[in-house]
């Protein structure tokens, strides 16, 4: 049972004094941003947005100055990403290397690989995506077929990657293929690659989601060459390191806050008198969004003192997404209104948003039955 053991988030006063300049640039920042397109925060690209986040030390803030961080805590960090997902900023841009591509490159990266890219993340400039499903595979990460041949000086590579999210605006992704042959260890035989997408000699072919937007794309690799250099880790560790890149992935408040923008409308729909169903219901909401929040800040607590918490990752995303698709029922029963994007009510535009979008988040960082697979063999169950 110690796997599901979630500690109290340690207090931190200066966690706290972020939050208020949080607030304050937000509340100047997004003073004109309508609530449909705050609907799409984590998603929403806007690459001045996150240079003047970098500007402020509010990306990167974990990290050592030597490499463009601050050193700040985990918490003081976690208060940042809290603060512009419930405002609905546009945090997508930097969203993915800050959160994850930053902290595995300085984990297993080189010398010239940190130099080169950590800096450029730290100040809002650089943009990742991932390089981890692909057709057929999804998030059975270890039957992935994308393989690097070794060849003089590097790899050719060859095969697709799918749900890479802003790969035609990113400028580099971290790519998981297979370098070894398959074997009963189907965890063998992977690896990782830094790849330059303004350099590599790649494909990018736009997805176009239910909603009509364009986060998605495929990548297709033929005979990409990638150099030595691009191999970002051990050849043949890359099972390890997607993992624990995972975890980055999997606990933050965007588990949980991806619907937030339309409960914020609903209780405005509601008004200062909400029926007795109706507070009831958002009573409830109120107290999973606490339960969460707890979670979600315990990890950050596990992150702060160096532990690997991969298996209390998975729950807080599974239960999130669990109340992230939800939200959009309740609101439906609350308030008798047809999702309609081009309405000019905030309550419904805001409705249509999330109803087309909610079916991605129990797919995004990893399946329903992906995740309470890690969580049945954190309880010793398989």
């Amino acid at each position: 049972m110690d796997a599901f053991s979630f500690a109290p988030p340690p207090a931190s006063e200066a966690a706290e004094r972020v939050r208020a300049e949080v607030r304050a640039f937000l509340a100047q920042e997004l003073a004109d941003r309508p609530p449909f397109e705050r609907a799409d925060s984590w998603n929403g690209f806007d690459a001045e947005f996150s240079r003047k986040l970098g500007d402020r030390g509010w990306v990167a803030m974990t990290w050592p100055k030597r490499y463009g961080g601050h050193e700040r805590s985990a918490l003081e960090r976690y208060v940042v990403l809290e603060e512009m997902l419930a405002a609905g900023a546009p945090v997508g841009a930097h969203w993915i290397a800050d959160r994850q591509s930053g902290p595995l490159i300085m984990k297993v990266g080189t010398d010239k690989q940190k130099d080169e890219v950590l800096p450029r993340i730290a100040a809002g400039e650089c943009f990742f995506c991932i390089g981890m499903s692909e057709p057929d595979s999804g998030s059975d990460l270890a039957s992935v077929r994308t393989k690097a041949t070794k060849v003089q000086g590097g790899f050719v590579v060859n095969g697709t990657k799918v749900w890479t999210t802003n790969a035609h605006r990113a400028h580099y992704m971290i790519l998981l293929c297979r370098t070894g042959e398959v074997t009963a260890n189907r965890h063998a035989g992977l690896s990782q690659f830094l790849v330059d997408l303004k350099a590599a000699d790649v494909e990018i072919n736009p997805i176009i989601d239910i909603a009509g937007q364009h986060h998605f794309n495929e990548v297709v690799f033929k005979d990409t060459f990638l150099p030595d250099d691009a191999v970002l880790g051990e050849v043949g560790g890359g099972w390890a390191q997607v993992t624990s890149e995972l975890a980055l992935e999997r606990s933050g408040p965007e588990r949980f806050l991806s619907s937030f923008t339309l409960v914020v409308e609903l209780l405005r729909a509601l008004g200062p008198n909400p029926s007795p169903q109706a507070t009831i219901a958002i009573g409830r909401l109120v107290a999973h969004f606490v339960t969460l929040r707890r979670l979600s800040r315990s990890v950050a607590g596990m992150l702060q003192a160096g532990a690997d918490p991969a298996v209390q990752a998975a729950v807080v995303k599974d239960l999130g997404a669990l109340i992230e698709q939800e939200i959009p029922e309740i609101a439906r029963g609350l308030i008798a209104a047809e999702p309609d994007t081009r309405s000019t009510s905030d309550f419904v535009a805001v409705l249509a948003h999330t109803v087309l979008n909610a079916p991605s988040f129990s797919l995004r960082g990893g399946t329903r039955e992906i995740l309470r697979g890690m969580i049945a063999r954190g309880l010793g169950l398989r």
